[in-house]
């Protein structure tokens, strides 16, 4: 496992929902591999196109989570997950995302607009390594 993380950063989810919608400066893209909407499909009991749009711009991620006219996640219900359990890869990482640099080289990077980074306890080597290898499983069955 060769990969960067930064060494220095704290987080504590606040619970404050800003991942899960769109911002002034930015429109939330909530990305799915095709296995993580088929388990949120059998979670609730609908079919995939009752909570996601097709996305064939960005493989390996095959469906975008629908918002509500507020840009909202249809599973946010008071700053709640309603398929916490369930919720895709790009849910259970934010604030963190993983970059994978031409040279085979993985990074971790995280962002400021989350108002629990620098709050809570520092992230370790452990907690990027799980992450990393949650990543690696789910792409490997793709």
């Amino acid at each position: 496992m060769d990969f960067i993380y930064p060494e220095f950063v704290s987080f504590s989810c606040i619970r404050c929902g800003i991942c899960c919608c769109d911002i002034n400066e930015k429109k939330r893209h909530i990305l799915m591999l095709n296995e993580e909407a088929n388990q949120i499909s059998v979670k609730i009991g609908k079919n995939i196109l009752n909570f996601a749009d097709v996305n064939e711009n960005q493989p390996p991620y095959r469906y975008e989570m629908k918002k509500n006219e507020k840009g909202i996640c249809i599973f946010l219900n008071k700053n709640k997950c309603d398929i916490y359990s369930s919720r895709p890869l790009i849910c259970r990482f934010y604030p963190f995302e993983l970059i994978n640099h031409p040279n085979e080289k993985y990074e971790f990077l995280f962002t400021n607009e989350c108002p629990g980074i620098f709050k809570g306890k520092k992230m370790d080597k452990d907690h990027f390594t799980k992450l990393f290898l949650l990543a690696c499983s789910k792409f490997k069955r793709q």
